[in-house]
């Protein structure tokens, strides 16, 4: 096969993939439209379609690119004394065509990574807390709509889901030192020479000859993604098993605290943790912790479900048009009063303040069917549904809750659910360096210090849009 026939192959496999993109991509929007209460096609639509197409563009480049280094590793390399299979020529057409894939690849996943941090950090979010007064009366000189409850367990709810947003499947400073150990060290680089030469430790004395961009690429990219997928693996089979599990712990931590989650990823969908003690309070003190935690241990109190003798606590949800604008409603006087910045800080307060009890109030009778023209119905999603990631059902009378049975589906707002564009970035971030440095530790510099400036920026906004979300002073996130 001359390299003209593989120049071919690689258009038609870039066709295919592309025309699979498209599709993918109008797929992802329609799910968008109608998640986002959009029903006609305007600039915010055409906006999400190309952000959606990009992101897939970048997959299928990424395949064609990884396929394209690894078939010449084992064509190339797999030859012993002959060579039938000559590598592409330096600056030829072959390889030219594989820079300029290389490069699209790793700047439409650049453009989807902060298109994915765009969206997690505008995401609205609410803390509802159950906890209702032990007694009718309140302390001296509270307001009357204020129950006399204490806040830190909110508090504390909104301090765990800060430190879980940047919680990821894998360690990248090891992720580092792993590819760093295999590639420099042990020295599997010596691989990409232009040779048939197989030695990851050529004597000082023997010919070294020059590097193949391709194969380079090849084996900083398998290498990147095997230790990567191994991290995954380990952390999710064994280390989540055996010693933590932080998402599914903040499950945990939101029953005991009496404390939900109310989280909109678009303007009509979202995600909902039931933290609702069943015990009725949970500001209580430690030995009466300790006597419902063992009456749960035993099976002597109700599920924690939202639904009576069911134990799921995460959904997914698709809100009524009319659920939308009570939300709206309840939190327009709070954006009033910030744009216009009457009343001073002291009015500000007071604004924050009722609207944080109105909207836990509502939320609070919504999850408890109150509202006969606002009630919703949770259901199972279809097999259909969970493989496309599309809700076939429209929300028109009631709104629709979907049961998570994993416990994990919120996790799509964090960097957890989000696993494989982190990964892919970061494999496409330091083949690049490498490429253009032929240095694998300045590439594993560069690498971390650019996944550390992402990482502050997204956890510092994300925080800050807590506060504005929640409502819980940032003075109080540690």
């Amino acid at each position: 096969m001359n390299q003209d026939s593989k120049r071919t192959n690689t258009f038609i496999a870039l066709a295919v993939l592309g025309g699979l993109s498209i599709f993918l991509a109008m797929l992802e929007t329609s799910n968008w439209s109608h998640r986002a209460g959009q029903q006609f096609i305007n600039c915010t639509t055409i906006i999400k379609y190309l952000a959606f197409l990009t992101g897939n563009v970048a997959n299928t480049l990424f395949l064609i690119t990884i396929g394209t280094g690894i078939y010449w590793l084992v064509a190339f390399k797999g030859q012993h004394t002959a060579v039938d299979v000559a590598l592409p020529s330096p600056g030829g057409s072959l390889e030219t065509d594989f820079i300029i894939y290389l490069s699209l690849a790793f700047a439409f996943k650049a453009l989807q990574l902060i298109h994915m941090l765009v969206v997690q950090m505008t995401i609205s979010i609410f803390l509802i807390d159950w906890e209702r007064p032990k007694n009718t009366k309140h302390h001296a000189g509270s307001s009357s709509s204020a129950p006399s409850v204490s806040a830190w367990r909110t508090f504390f709810v909104a301090n765990e889901w800060n430190e879980i947003q940047t919680t990821r499947k894998l360690n990248p400073l090891l992720q580092l030192f792993a590819v760093l150990l295999i590639l420099e060290v042990i020295g599997v680089i010596n691989i990409a020479a232009r040779d048939l030469n197989l030695a990851v430790q050529p004597g000082a004395d023997n010919y070294q000859a020059p590097w193949s961009t391709i194969l380079r690429y090849g084996i900083t990219a398998s290498v990147w993604l095997a230790v990567g997928i191994a991290q995954i693996l380990f952390f999710v089979v064994i280390y989540e098993r055996l010693v933590e599990d932080k998402i599914r712990q903040f499950v945990d931590l939101c029953s005991m605290s009496n404390v939900s989650v109310f989280i909109l990823l678009h303007q009509c969908y979202g995600f909902y943790i039931h933290g609702r003690s069943v015990h009725g309070h949970a500001d209580v003190s430690m030995e009466t912790m300790q006597t419902n935690l063992q009456k749960e241990k035993d099976n002597l109190c109700a599920l924690r479900g939202l639904e009576p003798s069911s134990e799921i606590q995460t959904f997914d949800f698709l809100l009524t048009q009319k659920l939308r604008d009570q939300l709206d409603k309840i939190v327009r006087p709070l954006s009033k009063t910030t744009m216009n910045g009457r009343g001073g800080s002291q009015g500000l307060l007071d604004q924050k303040t009722k609207t944080y009890y109105t909207m836990n109030r509502f939320l609070s009778s919504f999850l408890e069917h109150v509202h006969e023209d606002m009630d919703y119905m949770v259901k199972d999603k279809l097999f259909l549904e969970k493989i496309m990631n599309y809700e076939f059902q429209q929300p028109f009378e009631r709104s629709m809750f979907y049961n998570d049975p994993d416990g994990i589906v919120f996790s799509n707002v964090l960097y957890y659910g989000n696993e494989l564009v982190l990964l892919l970035f970061d494999t496409l971030l330091f083949c690049i360096i490498d490429l253009g440095t032929q240095n694998i530790v300045l590439a594993t510099i560069l690498t971390y210090l650019v996944q550390q400036l992402l990482e502050m920026l997204r956890y510092y906004i994300a925080r800050n849009n807590l506060t504005k979300k929640t409502l819980v002073d940032q003075c109080f996130l540690i």
